[in-house]
């Protein structure tokens, strides 16, 4: 196959399959995003251990600030790492958050005691990084990748993000109660720059700087077939640089679409992630082993919910899928908020409600949280390639607001303890928010099959 052949570069993409070179890149990927809930997981245990801690006096509303304070800093690092993933690339994007999220996270292992305004401050830097992983990588995987399994492959970088959980469970439960130790063990991720050295920069961001010569190298080293047999690169059209005020200017229909359907979405999963240990813990008490059981258990659900979100999405499309998604996610908060409301009021024993929430978050998570399967990936290709990342850290980022509203709210609803009263209400309406994310999705443009340059 040579460029006389007449294909044009994208057409060798589509027409080929998937190289060594291109499933390292989707590696890479997948393994900076298990960082981020293993992040989630580490500082959910920490929270737990903390509020037993009697040498740190945590009080229910500290511990959600603690929270939402990660949730605050995703919300901060999408939105800037958006913007700059369209300005400095998406592979040194990529580069920076994981340094920076790695060296917070390492700094936050020497809080004293006591000191939970200087972890929740801590978080914060933490979460900056944290939040910019996956807006940067799903542009990075879908612009190397062919058309026809495009969301399969980017929603990838999402799918196996639930190891995260996974590897946080098996890790707490061989260090114990050593929350410092944990925590040290999430700066582990640093390792993945030395991986990144060997991949080269999108091609299409490198075309859309005027460096053609660089985005024909990278599709080659992608496609493994030499510079000058690589075919025809897309036209460049003269476009504003993408900034917020062209996505607040000309897409305000997606960047709509994309907040309130994260929004929803993220808010039961992230209280569910945040808080779960701590109400299996403290308010069913399940014991801190149990607990870290369960969740690998809940791991392994999310893990193959999005696996089949990713996979669902190049069948009956995205939309459809996140619809069918969202109502299943809805019933298991509906079971944890049934559940724990009468295992409150006495009218279920303690532990066969704990069991009984188990399984509604372990649906939810499965279903409401395996939706981002799909759900990033599909909120990227609502944007046209130069404005891609600004648009989706934009209304992603928006959204993820829901990662400080949620946790936060709950906390300040516990008060000084962990109480089982406060929960119905809340996930009810969770699960019904969740549902109003699925509708919302409906209204997106359907983007199954359609090749990357055609969509947004």
């Amino acid at each position: 196959m040579t460029a006389s052949a007449g294909m044009t570069a994208l057409e060798q993409i589509d027409s080929r399959p998937l190289t060594k070179r291109q499933k390292s890149l989707i590696l890479l990927v997948i393994a900076g995003n298990i960082s981020e809930f293993f992040d989630i997981f580490i500082i959910g245990f920490a929270v737990s251990s903390l509020l037993k801690d009697p040498s740190w006096h945590l009080q229910g509303y500290e511990a959600g600030l603690i929270i939402a304070m990660s949730g605050l800093g995703t919300v901060i690092g999408a939105v800037l790492w958006g913007r700059l993933a369209d300005k400095i690339g998406r592979r040194a994007s990529f580069f920076w958050c994981v340094l920076l999220f790695t060296l917070f996270t390492l700094a936050a292992v020497f809080t004293p005691d006591d000191g939970w305004v200087m972890l929740a401050a801590l978080r914060v830097v933490v979460g900056i990084g944290v939040g910019g992983l996956n807006i940067t990588s799903i542009p990075y995987i879908q612009e190397f990748v062919p058309a026809k399994q495009r969301g399969f492959l980017s929603g990838l970088a999402s799918v196996f993000i639930p190891l995260g959980l996974l590897l946080g469970s098996l890790a707490q439960l061989a260090v114990g109660a050593n929350w410092r130790l944990l925590i040290a063990l999430g700066a582990l991720p640093i390792v993945l720059l030395l991986w990144l050295r060997r991949v080269p920069e999108s091609p299409r961001f490198l075309q859309s700087q005027g460096r053609t010569d660089e985005a024909r190298a990278a599709l080659a080293w992608a496609l493994e077939m030499p510079v000058d047999q690589v075919g025809r690169l897309p036209a460049v059209e003269t476009r504003k640089t993408a900034s917020y005020g062209l996505i607040f200017g000309q897409y305000r229909k997606p960047l709509a679409i994309i907040t309130v359907g994260s929004f929803c979405f993220i808010l039961g999963s992230s209280v569910v992630q945040g808080w779960g240990q701590s109400i299996l813990g403290s308010g069913f008490a399940f014991s801190p082993s149990m607990v870290g059981w369960l969740f690998i258990l809940v791991s392994l659900g999310d893990l193959l919910g999005r696996l089949a979100s990713a996979w669902l999405a190049d069948v009956i499309g995205r939309r459809w899928t996140l619809f069918g998604f969202s109502l299943l996610g809805a019933g298991g908060l509906l079971l944890a908020a049934v559940s724990s409301g009468m295992a409150g009021t006495g009218q279920l024993d303690l532990t066969a409600g704990g069991w009984l929430f188990f399984g509604g978050i372990l649906i939810a998570m499965t279903f409401g949280d395996g939706a981002f399967g799909i759900l990033n990936a599909f909120g990227a290709e609502q944007f046209p390639n130069h404005v891609r990342p600004t648009g989706l850290g934009l209304g992603y980022g928006l959204g993820a607001s829901a990662k400080v509203f949620g946790p936060a709210l709950l906390g300040a609803l516990f008060g000084t303890v962990v109480s089982l009263d406060v929960i119905p209400l809340a996930f009810s309406v969770f699960a019904a928010l969740l549902v109003l994310g699925g509708i919302t999705y409906l209204f997106a443009k359907e983007t199954r099959g359609l090749s990357l340059d055609s969509v947004g």
